[in-house]
């Protein structure tokens, strides 16, 4: 057994901003205890509406699982706060919106986060998390999931 404390919650980094480049984050959230209470309609249109309102950062691609999102997002504007503050700010809108009040509390505290760094490396996490219900055997074509979508177009310059 390690001397080390057992971490608690992923660290969060900044983004390494690099001149001229873009900026990407492979975001997954949870429901807290992995309660299966985000694939249904109400629910995606709730979160493509919170999310378009918290413009500091935009959501590109993501898809929704009964109980995780995936979504990749970038800086919206210069200066935008730091992206813990930006996630903690969305599930908090979601929350006080929930459709369901019995299901609350919604989120689980924290979140996992990675930035890409290729074009290659969003294409290739985008496949996978697009297959993500066909791996989980809720459909048996990617196409046929009908909580996944893009919002804004990201690129990697």
């Amino acid at each position: 057994m390690s001397d080390f404390p057992q971490r608690r919650t992923p660290p969060h980094f900044l983004p390494l901003e690099r001149f001229g480049v873009s900026v990407i984050i492979f975001v997954t959230v949870c429901t807290k205890d992995r309660k299966r209470i985000l694939a249904r309609p109400d629910v995606h249109h709730l979160l493509q509406e919170v999310w378009a309102e918290a413009r500091e950062w935009l959501v590109g691609r993501y898809v929704l699982m009964p109980d995780h999102i995936h979504l990749f997002c970038a800086p919206g504007v210069p200066d935008a706060r730091p992206l813990a503050k930006w996630v903690q700010y969305w599930k908090s809108r979601a929350s006080r919106r929930w459709p369901r009040r019995a299901e609350q509390h919604v989120w689980q505290r924290s979140f996992w986060d990675t930035q890409l760094r290729r074009w290659e490396s969003y294409e290739q996490k985008w496949l996978y998390v697009l297959n993500n219900p066909v791996r989980h055997g809720l459909v048996t074509d990617a196409r046929q999931w009908p909580y996944a979508g893009e919002l804004n177009e990201l690129c990697l310059d």
